[in-house]
């Protein structure tokens, strides 16, 4: 399992959104030239971004701006538009185990309850952090120098 680089390249957006908001304008070359990435993955993800709410995005302007405050934005809210889980859930069980084998016929019973408690406490988490917080954090660090 693992949460692909989508999720960090949509925070690294937002952050982007917010130091360069005033000085840039914010395409989706400029934008791959901070991630370091093409474009075309920006575009996508901005794609994903504006569908599920969180922005808005004036093509050919480089306008993008948050659609709500950066303190009601979180790291879940963000994963949630990039990362979307479905009723899988967050750790896809492999197919078919087999009902006749001790083990293969209980491992639904023995896993299940505890994997999605998982990724209930992941998702708890995540909602604890916003892009405000990216936003103080980068402001300190540019005060340090960095």
């Amino acid at each position: 399992m693992q949460i692909s680089s989508r999720f960090t390249i949509a925070l690294h957006i937002f952050v982007c959104m917010d130091v360069f908001k005033d000085s840039f304008k914010l395409t989706s070359d400029f934008l791959a030239s901070s991630i370091n990435t093409n474009p075309v993955v920006v575009r996508k993800i901005l794609s994903q971004l504006k569908k599920a709410g969180l922005i808005t995005v004036a093509r050919g302007t480089g306008g993008l701006s948050a659609t709500k405050d950066l303190s009601e934005i979180t790291f879940y809210d963000v994963y949630q538009a990039i990362e979307p889980i479905g009723n899988e859930g967050l750790f896809h069980f492999h197919d078919n185990p087999n009902p006749d084998c001790p083990v293969g016929g209980n491992i639904h019973a023995l896993l299940d309850d505890k994997l999605k408690s998982i990724q209930n406490a992941m998702e708890d988490e995540m909602k604890k952090y916003t892009m405000a917080d990216l936003h103080d954090e980068m402001l300190r660090l540019k005060d340090e120098g960095r």
